[in-house]
Order: structure tokens, then sequence, then C-alpha cells
């Protein structure tokens, strides 16, 4: 159990099964994109841990790239989506693979979709640590899923409230 600000969590996912989904992911998606050089696309800020571990156990060449946007206000959606940092990089022709930490609603996905959409990329897919299926309101294809939640508010392992519990080493579950 882990009090942040006022609220209390408790723990849903060890770091130890993390890291052996996280590994999982890794062997299917250098399997997936051997000799494709992707470049992975991190949401911020919450991807920041998924996608270092990830990185560290592919076994392909690929490049690492971020943007940075923003829908949340303490432990709700707003609905609004704002891009802080774009992306820069020259995506055409190119295999993208955003990495996200978790997948609930689908708006921001489909924002970024979107976005890359015109740059004439090769492909696009999605890694998620987490997905919430029952909280979808537009329909995404996870390609490469961490694991599936009920729809509960979350954090640690770059997930956070308020800005605070991305440095836990395991999901926490707000205690109901």
């Amino acid at each position: 159990m882990k009090t942040i600000k006022d609220k209390t969590f408790v723990r849903l996912i060890d770091k130890q099964k993390i890291q052996k989904r996280i590994q999982e992911l890794a062997d299917k998606i250098s399997k997936d994109f051997d000799g494709k050089n992707p470049i992975f696309l991190g949401v911020l800020n919450g991807s920041f841990m998924f996608l270092s571990d990830l990185m560290k156990n592919l076994e392909i060449e690929c490049q690492m790239s971020f943007l940075k946007v923003n829908s949340y206000k303490q432990l709700s959606s707003s609905g609004t989506i704002k891009e802080l940092i774009g992306i820069n990089e020259d995506l055409e022709n190119r295999h993208v693979i955003i990495v996200e930490d978790i997948v609930d609603s689908g708006r921001t996905m489909a924002w970024i979709i979107n976005t890359l959409e015109p740059k004439k990329v090769a492909s696009i897919h999605i890694a998620s640590l987490l997905l919430k299926p029952k909280a979808l309101q537009i329909p995404i294809k996870v390609d490469y899923c961490g694991f599936e939640i009920e729809n509960d508010f979350v954090l640690g392992y770059g997930l956070d409230y308020d800005g605070y519990g991305r440095n836990i080493p395991e999901i926490m579950v707000l205690k109901s």
C-alpha cells in the first residue's frame, strides 16, 4: 500500500511481471521488424520507463524519438488533447511504433495516428504497457499490449497521479 498525495494505492502488477512481459514484447517486436529499421515514438511523460526497458531488450536496428501530449487533469481525462512537444523526425516511408504507457479512451492515440498519417509513414503500430478495453471510446488496435486491465485509475512505472508516483517500479491501482 502506498499513499500519493491524498490517495491510497495498492499493487496491481509487480515489477518482475512487468519486466518479463516487456521481454516477451521486445522479442515479438524484434521478430516482426527484423530488417525494417523502425522508429519508436514514445509518448511523454508516461511512456519513458516502458520505452527505456523495451529498447534495452530489442535486438533490431531502430531509432527512438518522443512527442509530448497532454489530456489528463488529476484522475480523469480532460477530453482535450494538447501537443506540447511535436515530432521533428522525417517519418516518410518509416515503420513507426508508437509507445504509450496506457491506452484508455483511445482519443490520444487516435489524435497521434491522425497526426502521423499525412507524413506518409510505411506503417503505424502501437505498443502500450496497459490497455483498458472497457474504457475505449474510439476503436484502437494495440499491436503489442503488455497487460489488459479494468477501468480503474493506476499509477507507477511512468504513470502518475497529478505528477507524482511515476518513479514507483510497479503498477498500483487506486484503493476503493
